[in-house]
């Protein structure tokens, strides 16, 4: 006995609908291609002067290069020489670690203490804003820098003030116990721009969480350490992070203050200082590129801790809803 079947043929397909979807590709990218033009710009620098430079310096890293010759391949011998056989380098990574301990924690406290203050005026807020944040604008020059030198020399007027209280001290540039600190002081001179990140930051805190606070009997300390520190954490987070990047990559002042080597005996050999010295004082720019791309490695280490540890102290209002 045959059976019939029942089965209903399949419907056609629709040509239009195969083709709708290729249309709909086809019509986001040219809607896309006027974008890739403004961006061309951007993405041709980033390639012509990040992306190939920092190939050619990571290539570099393995090679002997002297600036003059062909770079001969060496293979991991910079790297090996750097970290067991190169005293000075591990005393330019402790000056700079030390750098970096004493000045960015003194200068974010400054920057937040001084935001406090401005926040607490009234008349005259921009004019003292704009005047505690011109040295993060003039700091960074050699100018400066030299300026900085003088002050702290034998014979300066750093040196003057304090024997004036009986502090004798001497010049702190010619001090290997104080030269470094010269440096600290002139990084935290530049408070301006955090503070005014800072200052930016305090704006935005609600004046009723103060208000609750202090119906709740809560002092000015209690009130700054239990309401503004943790709805400003975010921002001391963000000038955190910034400001140790930069630190590690000092530069110009300790140039200008140690006159270019370092010294006196190598307290002022911060890292970059070493690294423009081997590259380009010695010429041996392989050695350089792997200091480079291992500075680079550190930075992004450290970075990496401070995103991973900032979910335990970094509060953000809108958390609860995330």
């Amino acid at each position: 006995m045959s059976t019939v079947s029942t089965r209903a043929p399949a419907p056609a397909e629709d040509p239009t609908q195969t083709r709708r979807p290729a249309r709909k590709r086809r019509g986001v990218r040219e809607k896309q291609w006027p974008a890739y033009v403004f961006l061309s710009p951007w993405l041709i620098g980033a390639g012509v002067l990040t992306l190939v430079p920092m190939a050619a310096s990571l290539y570099l890293s393995f090679t002997d290069y002297n600036l003059f010759d062909a770079p001969r391949w060496i293979g991991l011998r910079n790297y090996s020489e750097m970290l067991f056989d190169d005293p000075r380098y591990w005393r330019s990574v402790g000056t700079t670690l030390l750098y970096v301990v004493v000045a960015v924690p003194l200068k974010l406290a400054l920057a937040l203490g001084v935001a406090m203050l401005l926040k607490s005026l009234g008349r005259g807020r921009a004019f003292y804003r704009s005047a505690f944040y011109a040295p993060s604008l003039l700091g960074a020059s050699m100018t400066i820098a030299l300026v900085w030198k003088a002050l702290f020399n034998d014979g300066g007027s750093v040196a003057g003030a304090l024997s004036w209280f009986g502090i004798d001290t001497g010049g702190w540039v010619g001090n290997p116990d104080l030269a470094v600190y010269a440096v600290v002081l002139l990084t935290v001179w530049q408070f301006g721009a955090p503070m005014v990140i800072f200052l930016a930051g305090l704006q935005q805190i609600p004046s009723d969480l103060y208000e609750a606070a202090a119906l709740d009997g809560a002092g000015r300390w209690r009130q700054f350490l239990s309401v503004t520190l943790p709805m400003l954490s975010p921002v001391v987070f963000f000038n955190l992070v910034l400001e140790i990047i930069n630190s590690f990559q000092v530069f110009t002042p300790a140039f200008a203050i140690s006159g270019g080597n370092g010294g006196p005996a190598d307290s002022t050999m911060f890292y970059t200082l070493y690294l423009y010295e081997r590259g380009f004082t010695a010429s041996h720019m392989g050695y350089a590129a792997a200091m480079a791309w291992l500075l680079l490695i550190a930075i992004g280490v450290i970075t990496l801790i401070l995103f991973r540890t900032s979910r335990t102290w970094v509060f953000y209002a809108d958390e609860e809803g995330r």
